[in-house]
């Protein structure tokens, strides 16, 4: 049976500040510029995960996707949103909140939780025209 990809948008707020407390404040000003305000800024993430496998032929699922709702509300939205990731998570308390890293840290989070049969990618848009994509690197 051929295979098909299912998706779930969703969305989070979060502050976080991009910074690298191995560098001094001016190396740290020239490669994150003002996303290295000290006293941390926001974005309106936008989450997309995507699992790719067969169709069940029970069900005519790939997956049932208010279960992948749940697990993402669970996994994602319950520990990121309206928080600050530096201050608030134990993920990012010493890696750097990039969108990079944040979503390499949420497709951890999902992946434990799914058939090993089914493909999972994150998108993770930090803004309108900035955003990154995630599979596990297979």
């Amino acid at each position: 049976m051929s295979e098909l990809t299912i998706c779930r948008a969703e969305h989070f707020n979060a502050a976080h500040r991009l910074h690298n407390p191995a560098w001094d404040e001016a190396r740290n000003q020239q490669v994150f510029g003002k996303c290295n305000n000290p006293n941390y800024h926001g974005h309106n993430y936008n989450l997309e995960v995507r699992l790719t496998g067969p169709i069940d032929p029970e069900t005519g699922y790939v997956y049932d996707l208010k279960a992948l709702g749940t697990l993402i509300k669970r996994e994602v939205l319950n520990r990121f949103d309206h928080k600050n990731l530096n201050l608030d998570t134990e993920e990012f308390r010493v890696l750097n909140p990039t969108a990079e890293n944040i979503a390499v840290v949420i497709w951890n989070r999902l992946r434990p939780a799914l058939p090993a049969s089914l493909k999972l990618a994150v998108t993770l848009h930090e803004t309108d025209r900035n955003f990154v994509e995630y599979d596990g690197g297979a």
